[in-house]
């Protein structure tokens, strides 16, 4: 049984435009001691579909129209008590997407880390301290103690990203999301910053959920991959079977635009060309089809389903249907 799994899950916004179908559908899970990337572009409902079974998604305007979400076996949509706040930064810990706009300035960095465990383990003010000075030594934040009495706006970014970490895992959660981790980082700190996951997720053995854009990242990372395009999953599976036999067009095009170092691939960078369906109305048919360079017409007016494509490898789209007359070796053999 998956660690933590996320079944048909379906999110909704209500606005004076309409409602708009953040999420349609979207099924996900992760093991235990595992690492699970969701990647697409901005807009595709990566981070609605986590922060709603956190509950950090405002209801209203948003509310979860659908689906489940387990944690250890437990439906923590259907049980969840306050808010969410007794699953949240106990058994769910999250790393948000800007830190330098996410931790509070008037409050001092080990503070913050320490309230956590106050909330959720009952510690005294003194021990809750020395328990998260020990976890900015964990996240190795050179002379801790000192840091520990200073405020956000005394650290840089990359410090500030591992006082994040150090907040998300002081509760020892079993599954840590991490909302693109390294965004606002450069590139020596970026690879600092994967490494004391990796590190971590070894020495704690919780699942991480990581939210990205860089497919480096991803390949450097996870062990399974899903790729999410207009509130859906449009394919899922092992890394290696993601990268190497890609079977969606809309995952080739990501993979496109990815740049290489390889001296020897001069090629360009191909873009994906047009724009993301309006989810006010979300498409009948295949939400990929209006930019997708194979489309047909069954792609217009009927919803594909997920194909089995092997084990744990799954791709939503027709040209892998069975009475499919395109051979889908020709488009999507790497």
């Amino acid at each position: 049984m998956p660690l933590f799994e996320v079944e048909n899950l379906r999110v909704e916004f209500t606005t004076y435009g309409g409602v708009v179908h953040a999420v349609r559908g979207a099924s996900f899970s992760v093991n235990a001691g595992e690492t699970l990337a969701i990647v697409g572009e901005s807009g595709c409902g990566k981070s609605v579909a986590v922060q709603s079974v956190m509950g950090l998604t405002p209801m209203p305007p948003g509310r979860v129209a659908g689906g489940s979400a387990t944690l250890n076996g437990h439906d923590i949509l259907a049980s969840k008590t306050l808010d969410g706040r007794d699953i949240r930064g106990n058994l769910v810990g999250m790393i948000f997407q800007d830190p330098m706009t996410s931790l509070n300035p008037t409050m001092t960095i080990g503070n913050q880390i320490a309230e956590p465990l106050q909330v959720h383990r009952a510690m005294s003010k003194r021990k809750a301290m020395n328990r998260a000075m020990a976890l900015l030594d964990m996240v190795r934040i050179p002379e801790a103690e000192k840091r520990a009495k200073q405020y956000p706006f005394e650290f840089s970014g990359g410090m500030l990203q591992r006082a994040m970490i150090a907040m998300a895992i002081a509760c020892e959660p079993l599954v840590l999301i991490a909302d693109e981790p390294t965004t606002a980082l450069d590139v020596t700190i970026q690879a600092q910053i994967l490494d004391l996951l990796a590190d971590l997720q070894r020495e704690n053995g919780m699942a991480i959920i990581l939210i990205t854009h860089d497919l480096g990242v991803v390949a450097r990372m996870a062990k399974q991959v899903v790729v999410m395009y207009a509130g859906e999953v449009l394919e899922s599976g092992p890394v290696d079977e993601i990268f190497y036999r890609a079977a969606h067009p809309y995952t080739l095009g990501l993979k496109s635009a990815m740049p290489t170092n390889d001296a020897e691939a001069e090629q360009s960078l191909m873009p994906i060309e047009g724009t993301p369906p309006d989810l006010f109305s979300p498409p009948p048919g295949c939400g990929y089809y209006a930019r997708c360079p194979h489309a047909m017409d069954v792609c217009v007016t009927h919803h594909p389903k997920l194909n089995a494509l092997g084990e744990r490898h799954q791709a939503r789209c027709w040209l892998h249907h069975e009475d499919c007359p395109v051979q889908v070796e020709d488009l999507y053999q790497a």
